[in-house]
């Protein structure tokens, strides 16, 4: 019983400090490396898809391989879609994304 009290009161007293912080704040600096952060993540992301599929290839080329030099009879591959390399990471320089959001801002009407 002891025990579950202490619990409980160490939940209210945290949840109560965490209601207490401020929002962070951000600058466009900030804003900026998190965008940059998030596109290498991204970026990151289709990399690995992209050497998953050149490895999904490549053993199914050593099983079919193996199959057909032991005899066994394998029905043909399915048809599936080439593997896209997405290339280097590349991030537009900070003055040129700047620019562009401002470019596409609608006017405001008075």
């Amino acid at each position: 019983m002891k025990q579950l009290l202490v619990m409980m009161g160490l939940a209210l007293v945290s949840a109560t400090a965490l209601a207490k912080l401020p929002a962070p704040v951000l600058d466009d600096a900030a804003k900026a490396k998190a965008e940059e952060a998030k596109a290498k993540t991204a970026h990151a992301g289709k990399v690995d898809a992209y050497k998953l599929c050149l490895s999904m290839d490549r053993s199914a080329a050593h099983y079919f391989k193996t199959a057909a030099a032991s005899g066994k009879t394998v029905k043909p591959a399915q048809a599936a879609p080439a593997c896209a390399d997405p290339g280097p990471f590349v991030w537009p320089a900070p003055a040129a994304a700047a620019a562009s959001p401002a470019a596409a801002a609608p006017a405001k009407k008075s």
